[in-house]
């Protein structure tokens, strides 16, 4: 059975809702289809002590500011997931869910939606699928005869885990940080902290509004042709959130090189020195979920899709929320994800109002 609607927007995360909230603003018909089996988004999975790095009320969708979480100056994990789910309610938006979205293709004057529960047949569609779906692994010798246990920041949950155990943490950006800060401080552990540079440490009172400004700045003045400011790059790599800035001022951030290659039992360094471990974890980020929209042939330069603000350069049927700076400044967090979806949903109802415009050959 093929459903009819003038837009479908992929996932139900924090883009996904924020499209909705906008697309509902314009009068637009429209369905969102989530592959989780429960609101929340990747939020969901993250590691047990994961708090933001902004307060509540900074860190919101757009229409309705984040409560603030009892006892918490930044809320963890778990409060944001109820705050997603408490969102979705409050809009009354319209998600079906556990959808899994398998292909989009051009269909005449239409984009045709696969899903294992049907097919939709869109006028538009909004992929907002993140990249938490897609974990990076660097191409590193010796991953086939590692014998320990390999893993990536969406596997880690709690130091408890590893108790007794060697392990390896790889990375120096903020996942990287706060695994390597969660395990210094928890007993029993002996702990191994790779980065492939110096880690960088933004400044104590620096949080994520300064990062969004950052960010808008940057993207403001690329826009303007003026000189690049930079952005978030420039003022380091690691927020110096509570417990990564204890651990730090504790000496308990010992950081080494990146290592060369995996041996059978650890790592080992270019000059020959060896440590064992137990378990690796690879805190070495993400890379965007783009496998549905493959029959439309739009990948570019380092598999992303050329876009102009949030739309597809050769698809303007398809706007691309919530993947990075490249889809909006600072597009992947929850404050950041609200302006380039209004931007969307206002070219979405300005097309649909025009007539479905055809793709570039």
């Amino acid at each position: 059975m093929t459903h009819a609607v003038d837009v479908v927007v992929i996932g139900g995360g924090q883009a996904g809702l924020a499209a909705g909230y906008h697309l509902r603003r314009q009068g637009v018909d429209f369905v969102i289809l989530d592959a989780q089996s429960t609101p929340g988004g990747a939020w969901q999975h993250t590691w047990d002590s994961l708090h933001l790095f902004s307060p509540a009320a900074f860190s919101s969708l757009p229409g309705w500011l984040m409560p603030a979480q009892s006892g918490e100056g930044y809320p963890d994990a778990g409060h944001v997931v109820e705050y997603l789910s408490q969102y979705e309610q409050r809009y009354e938006l319209p998600v079906q869910r556990p959808v899994r979205v398998q292909a989009v293709r051009r269909d005449g004057g239409r984009l045709r939606v696969e899903t294992d529960s049907g097919v939709w047949a869109a006028r538009a569609v909004v992929s907002a699928t993140g990249t938490w779906w897609r974990p990076f692994l660097p191409a590193v010798p010796g991953q086939t005869i590692f014998s320990g246990r390999p893993l990536h920041t969406v596997n880690y949950r709690r130091p408890a885990d590893f108790t007794g155990r060697r392990v390896v943490v790889v990375g120096g950006g903020n996942s990287g940080a706060q695994i390597a800060a969660d395990l210094a401080t928890h007993p029993g552990i002996d702990l191994t902290w790779v980065t492939q540079r110096p880690p960088r440490f933004l400044a104590d009172d620096i949080d994520g509004r300064a990062l969004f400004d950052a960010a808008t700045a940057r993207r403001r003045a690329l826009d303007a042709g003026t000189s690049d400011t930079g952005g978030v790059a420039s003022l380091g790599d690691i927020v110096a959130v509570a417990p990564v800035r204890e651990a730090r001022d504790a000496g308990l951030l010992k950081v080494a090189p990146m290592f060369a290659r995996l041996t059978a039992d650890g790592v080992e360094w270019a000059d020959g020195s060896r440590a064992e471990a137990d378990a690796v974890i690879w805190c070495t980020g993400f890379r965007p979920v783009l496998s549905r929209l493959a029959p439309l042939g739009l990948r570019g330069a380092r598999g992303r899709i050329p876009t102009v603000g949030t739309r597809a350069v050769d698809e303007p049927r398809l706007p691309l929320l919530g993947y990075g700076d490249w889809t909006g400044p600072a597009s992947a967090t929850l404050i950041g994800t609200g302006r380039p979806a209004r931007e969307a949903a206002r070219e979405i109802s300005v097309l649909l109002a025009n007539g479905t415009p055809q793709p570039r050959d």
